[in-house]
């Protein structure tokens, strides 16, 4: 008895899948530039002031336009934050699927979100 379905290319040399494992190792040995890099570790200090300011009046995370299924994803900060971190330490995103009924109105695009922490910071400079 199994407990998960027997493959049926098993030991099969035309296995359709048998060149996944090579695409994954070739992705693994591209890691992120130093630049992308630096972007992933600036987009993670900013998402820490996002949540500061944003939390409080009921925003729970951001809203990101996919551009492979043209969606829009809505991430909690803590979601949005491991997949930062995962990006970091892997190089690769995670594989994502829209959430599930999530309310739009307690999400906000990253540009809203920059141009609000933006407005707190010219209110606090301007006193």
């Amino acid at each position: 008895m199994h407990d998960e379905p027997i493959d049926p290319f098993q030991g099969d040399p035309a296995d359709p899948a048998s060149e996944l494992d090579n695409l994954a190792d070739d992705l693994l040995s591209d890691p992120l530039s130093e630049a992308d890099r630096q972007d992933v570790l600036e987009d993670l200090a900013d998402l820490e002031v996002y949540q500061a300011l944003l939390s409080p009046i009921g925003i729970r995370g951001l809203v990101i336009e996919c551009e492979e299924c043209h969606e829009p994803h809505y991430f909690d900060w803590d979601l949005l934050r491991g997949n930062l971190r995962h990006l970091l330490d892997s190089g690769l995103p995670r594989v994502h699927e829209p959430a599930c009924n999530p309310d739009p109105e307690h999400y906000v695009t990253w540009d809203y979100a920059r141009g609000y922490c933006d407005g707190v910071q010219d209110t606090i400079a301007d006193d």
